[in-house]
C-alpha cells in the first residue's frame, strides 16, 4: 500500500500540475497522426525501431511537420534496458498560409528503461541524445528524457483486448544558446505532457487517442494525437 501511495504521489508531481498553467494565447487546437514500429530479428539482440508523425498546426492540411525516423536498437541479454542509434529526417511547415518549409537531419542515441510497479503500473524511462542538422543554422544537440506510464484497465497485462490509460512527460534541453546568424535559444527547450486512452487489438498492436499539451518559451498549445503502435 505504501508503495502504491508513494506512486500515486509522484505521478501528481510528473504529470498534474503544468495542467494549471495553461496560458490564454494558444493557437488553435493540432493534430498529429503517427505510427510506430519495432522488431526483432530473429528473437536476438538486434532490431529495428522507427516511427512516421504527420503533425498539423491545425487538425488537417497546415503542415507543421513530416517527421520519418528509425534506428537500429540492440537489447543485452538479460538486460532490462535498450539501446538504439537512428537518424530522422524532418520537414518543418509555418504556420498559417505560407508554404515555406525547413529542413532538418538528426542523428540520435537512446536508452530504453521499462519498470513495473505493482500489478498494473508500467513505467518506462526514455533518455535520448540528438545532434541536429537544422537548415540556415548551426549545429546543435539536445538532451531529452521521458517518463512513460501505462495502465490496463480490464486486465493486468496489455493483451488482446484491453483498454489502457497511457501518460508520458518529456522535457527538452538544448545543448548550445546560440545557433548561428545572431540568433540564441534558451537551454530549456520545450516541456510535453501527454494523456491518453488505448486499446490492445492483440499483444502487438495498439491504437491510442489523446491529447499532448507542449509547453515552449515560445508558445503553449494543445495537440490531438492518434497513433498507431505495432510489434512485428
Amino acid at each position: 500500500m505504501r508503495r502504491k501511495q508513494i506512486l500515486f504521489t509522484l505521478l501528481i508531481v510528473i504529470f498534474m500540475p503544468k495542467w494549471g498553467t495553461c496560458q490564454s494565447n494558444d493557437e488553435k487546437l493540432g493534430a498529429w497522426y503517427m505510427y510506430f514500429f519495432n522488431t526483432t530479428f530473429k528473437e536476438g539482440p538486434w532490431g529495428v525501431q522507427g516511427d512516421i508523425q504527420y503533425r498539423n498546426w491545425n487538425l488537417g492540411g497546415d503542415l507543421e511537420q513530416l517527421l520519418i525516423r528509425s534506428g537500429i536498437t540492440y537489447k543485452p541479454q538479460n538486460a532490462k534496458i535498450k539501446f538504439t542509434l537512428g537518424y530522422a529526417h524532418i520537414t518543418s511547415g509555418a504556420y498559417g498560409e505560407s508554404n515555406d518549409t525547413r529542413q532538418e537531419s538528426r542523428i540520435y542515441q537512446e536508452a530504453l528503461v521499462p519498470n513495473k510497479i505493482g500489478n498494473r503500473f508500467y513505467l518506462t524511462h526514455r533518455f535520448r541524445f540528438e545532434q541536429r542538422f537544422v537548415e540556415d543554422q548551426d549545429f546543435r544537440t539536445r538532451l531529452r528524457y521521458n517518463i512513460f506510464l501505462n495502465v490496463p484497465l480490464n486486465n493486468s497485462e496489455i493483451v488482446d483486448n484491453t483498454f489502457y490509460l497511457s501518460f508520458y512527460n518529456e522535457i527538452f534541453i538544448n545543448g548550445q544558446k546560440d545557433i548561428g546568424e545572431g540568433t540564441s535559444v534558451e537551454l530549456f527547450d520545450r516541456d510535453r505532457l501527454y494523456g491518453a486512452v488505448g486499446y490492445a487489438i492483440k499483444k502487438n498492436a495498439r491504437v491510442q487517442l489523446g491529447l499532448m499539451r507542449q509547453f515552449s518559451n515560445a508558445m503553449n498549445k494543445n495537440q490531438l494525437q492518434v497513433s498507431l503502435h505495432h510489434r512485428f
